[in-house]
This record gives structure tokens, sequence and C-alpha cells, in this order.
């Protein structure tokens, strides 16, 4: 069985590196570079999700999908329309509902970026914003009831930015845990990749 990792906004497939090295070689993982899929395209999170979908049309039986912030509402929405597809579904630092406010707090911070920051991202500083603010108004709430999969909620102890929804996300879905990894913040896989590789692991039975 294939098991999916998406990484964040501001990161790139190589983030999950000491994470997977912790889920060991034996496991069937696949990691994608999700801006990749830009490639002569308009960037947009709704562009994005499209061409995660036809990624996912390769796979002729269900799947795990680990996704992280973007990644994670990439699996989320996927779930969702897909239920079928999915064996289950691991959610780390994921909004449900986009939170409006840090989302345009966090646009005009963008702005202020050198240009260099990003590109090491594999986007230019202007693609980065419209995909932040492609995302603004996404709100999956009412969906929640269509996974009907395992759901491991995963949340960093200092992410005090993400852990309040973590916790709602946790309460609306009838199959899904809670996890909480210490002495992380936001971004679980590069400040505790050992604990939550480990985690994944035992949730996915790897």
């Amino acid at each position: 069985m294939k098991t999916i990792l998406l990484h964040g906004l501001g990161q790139t497939s190589s983030s999950w590196k000491n994470t997977i090295n912790t889920m060991g070689k034996s496991a069937d993982i696949l990691c994608p570079n999700l801006f990749d899929w830009f490639e002569d395209k308009e960037v947009c999170y709704q562009v994005l999700y499209l061409a995660f979908s036809e990624y996912c049309k390769q796979f002729s039986e269900p799947v795990n999908i680990c996704g992280l912030s973007l990644g994670g509402i990439l699996a989320l929405q996927y779930g969702i329309e897909n239920p079928d597809k999915i064996n289950s579904l691991a959610l780390v630092a994921t909004q449900y509902t986009m939170p409006k406010k840090l989302l345009q707090f966090q646009n005009m911070l963008f702005r202020f970026m050198p240009k260099r920051t990003f590109e090491r991202m594999g986007l230019g500083k202007t693609d980065f914003i419209n995909l932040s603010k492609s995302m603004i108004n996404l709100d999956f709430q009412k969906e929640l009831k269509c996974i009907n999969s395992p759901v491991m909620v995963i949340c960093g102890e200092k992410d005090t930015a993400n852990k309040q929804a973590s916790l709602q996300l946790q309460s609306q879905l009838p199959q899904a845990e809670l996890l909480v990894i210490k002495n992380s913040g936001h971004e679980v896989n590069i400040d505790a990749p050992e604990d939550l590789g480990k985690s994944l692991s035992a949730f996915f039975n790897l």
C-alpha cells in the first residue's frame, strides 16, 4: 500500500527526509514536490488540488496520506471527495476552515520578505502570495462527515496558531485521534521528525 507525504506551503519534498528515514526503507512512501505541478499553469490552490487528484489516479488501491498545513488541506479535501480511495489520513497542523485574518496578515508579511526567500522553495514571491490568497475562502466544515477512514490529527505542542483548529477537527471526525508532538512548532516534520515518523509508522501500520 502506498503512503503519500504532502509538504507545507513553505517547504519542499525534502522537508520529509528525516521523517522518512525514521519510517524505514521497507515502507512504500511517495513524497511529491507539490510546486512542480504548477509548470506552465496558474498558481492557485484549485489548480494544485486538481493536479493532486490526477496524481492519485495512478493508484488502484486505497492509499495512506499524511499532509502538513497546505498538504494537510489537500489531503483533507481529497479524503472528503474520495472516501473510497483512502485507507487512513494523518493531518498535521491542518485548518479545515481558513483563518482569514491570519492569512491576510501572513500575506502582508510575505510582501516585505526578499524574493530569494521564496525561490529556494520552488515558487516566485508573487506566485507564493497568489497561492496563499487563493486559499482564503476554503471551508470544509460541512463536508467533514464524508470522511469515513481512520484519521490522526497531529499538532506540534508549540503550534499555537493551529492547536485549537486541531482539537476542533478531531472532535468533528468520528474516527479521529489527536496526537500532540512535544517540543515541536508548526513544522513537525522538521522540528520532531523521529517522533512524527514513529507515530506515522504505527498509525499506518507500516
